[in-house]
């Protein structure tokens, strides 16, 4: 048997002795389909009995979305045949609705909810701030005239803040949450969209010229690039803590969906990491110049000043032109320039090497309906010793929460997705992975350890005022949080607080050395003024953490606090 193969980008025009061809029509099937985060490649297998001499075969009704620049050809045969341009055309397709109306019905839904979520979210935020300027007043300003509450109220005053931060921050952080689920499913659906059809829309013919010096059976096989179609990886993580050492199960799964046009009737599917419409290379930065700011008026007057003094410099230096000179000139004209631009290059097919992206190769057959629908698959399964650890954050909620990480030796990245949780058997909640390359650390929470027993309060809070013009203020602050294990083993705990932080050198933040227990890491997770303490608590034990700064700046001016986006958002 005799192959012929041929790489050719689509969109070339047909050789004037091959525009009268006769056409074959290739009959075809769907019979396997890449599917990458954003977009797909479909190959369809075909055969067409070619008569000797010059013909075209011609694949009709194609999706109007294909990229013609994504058509691959190849052909063999029992005998010897030559394939060569590749004509793509617009043809009327058959009225079809203008969109799915279950589709849009959920994508508004969705968007409405969006915008109470961040409506909400905005609200819980407001109502937080204010708590926490009341906090700044401290109880030795709340009493009657701005005077002192007696000492032996101030821990009801503690209680109720305390009890009113942890009420709010859980209030935003379940918000937070549903408004991260809301808007993944908002992207999978618009990614999962299909292009708005209309009555009529067009579709696509690809005719192929061939040539056989006879007649011959011939088989063909055309690969091309569709929208409209996308996979999203979701996982499942299952913690089991019963036994000798702690593990993790972990399930990777891919939801598939397509609005193509097509239907994908048993076929073989591969899921790939590579993103197909994504740039192919890093961007330019353009160089930018750095000068003192002028208003316009005065810099127009300053580029007419200096252009009316060249122009003079100009006519005291040169001679007078001859008049035969004069009337050869032209304003603007000079030498001609070289074209600068760069030939366009015949595009080939992209070369795919395990070192950059992964393929997942779906076992057996399968159906993905052209309704957007999604197909769920099991990708891969694993199991992983997972090592334990409990977190912190007393300022903001008075519990610890259970973490476990592993480390992914799979030779495939961890795509970014929702992972429903499991902690020995109960479902605890859903969480998100970033992307993981193979061999990073994965840490995920596995919801609130009822076994650890944490307690924060403010032990002092200390703000002079200015006795006269100048002098400055300071703002004395110090905290303790209490941590006692009730576990029978140890275990590692990391507790985190913050300081805030200034850029102003008439605003400086201090800590007392004095008065804080020494901290692990004084900037953790490369966030400014927050402070972690890591240590392993024995069963029973109970660690005290202690801190406190002082903020000094000029009398004559107020402060504000800003929380500030973490690294990344």
């Amino acid at each position: 048997m005799i192959s012929m193969r041929s790489h050719i980008a689509a969109a070339l025009i047909l050789a004037p002795g091959l525009a009268a061809a006769a056409e074959t029509e290739l009959t075809s099937r769907i019979d396997r389909v890449t599917v990458f985060p954003d977009g797909a490649v479909v190959t369809r297998l075909g055969r067409a009995e070619l008569m000797q001499g010059i013909s075209q075969i011609v694949l009709r009704g194609l999706p109007a979305t294909i990229d013609p620049a994504s058509i691959r050809v190849e052909g063999k045969g029992e005998s010897t045949f030559s394939v060569g341009a590749v004509d793509v055309r617009v043809t009327p397709g058959e009225a079809r609705p203008v969109l799915d109306a279950v589709l849009e019905e959920k994508l508004r839904t969705l968007r409405d909810e969006k915008e109470t979520l961040a409506g909400r979210i905005a609200a819980i935020e407001a109502k937080r701030a204010t708590i926490e300027r009341f906090a700044q007043v401290g109880p030795d300003k709340l009493g009657p005239d701005g005077k002192a509450l007696p000492v032996g109220d101030w821990p009801a005053v503690f209680e109720a803040i305390g009890t009113a931060l942890v009420k709010v921050q859980d209030e935003l952080r379940g918000t937070r949450n549903r408004l991260t689920d809301v808007e993944a499913e908002i992207a999978a659906l618009e990614r999962a969209r299909p292009q708005a059809g209309r009555p009529g829309a067009p579709k696509r013919d690809v005719a192929i010229a061939v040539e056989a010096p006879r007649a011959v059976a011939a088989e063909f096989t055309v690969s091309y690039r569709v929208t409209g179609a996308n996979w999203t990886p979701t996982y499942e993580a299952r913690l089991t803590t019963t036994g000798e050492t702690p593990e993790i199960a972990l399930t990777r799964r891919a939801e598939i969906r397509q609005r193509s046009g097509e239907a994908w009737d048993d076929v073989a599917l591969t899921l790939s990491t590579t993103r197909s419409a994504a740039g192919t290379r890093a961007p330019e930065l353009t160089p930018m110049q750095v000068a003192f700011f002028e208003p316009q008026i005065v810099a127009e007057a300053r580029a007419r000043a200096l252009a009316l003094a060249q122009k003079t410099e100009a006519e005291r230096a040169a001679p007078a032109p001859a008049p035969e000179r004069l009337s050869k000139f032209r304003f603007g004209s000079g030498t001609p320039q070289e074209d600068s631009g760069v030939a366009a290059k015949t595009q080939v097919a992209t070369i795919e090497a395990g070192a950059y992206q992964a393929n997942f190769q779906v076992p057996g057959r399968a159906s993905i309906p052209q309704d957007g629908g999604a197909k769920t698959v099991t990708l891969t399964e694993r199991k992983a010793e997972a090592t334990l650890s409990a977190r912190a954050v007393p300022e903001l909620e008075q519990k610890a929460y259970l973490e476990a990480g592993f480390v992914h030796d799979e030779e495939a990245p961890l795509l970014a997705g929702r992972v429903a949780l499991h902690r020995d058997g109960s479902y605890v909640g859903t969480g998100r992975f970033g992307l993981v390359a193979p061999g990073d650390k994965v840490e995920l929470g596995f919801g609130a350890d009822d076994r650890i027993k944490v307690v924060f309060a403010p032990v002092r809070r200390r703000e002079n005022e200015p006795g006269w013009l100048g002098q400055s203020r300071t703002d004395l602050r110090e905290f303790r949080t209490v941590v006692k294990s009730l576990h029978v083993r140890p275990v590692k705990v990391t507790v985190l607080e913050r300081i805030p932080f200034s850029e102003s050198s008439a605003i400086t933040v201090e800590t007392i050395a004095a008065q804080t227990t020494p901290p692990t890491e004084k900037q953790a997770g490369d966030r400014r003024g927050v402070l972690a303490w890591t240590f392993e608590l024995p069963p029973g034990a109970e660690k005290e953490v202690r801190l406190a700064y002082r903020i000094k700046w000029p009398g004559d001016r107020e402060l504000s606090y800003e929380e500030q986006p973490l690294p990344g958002q």
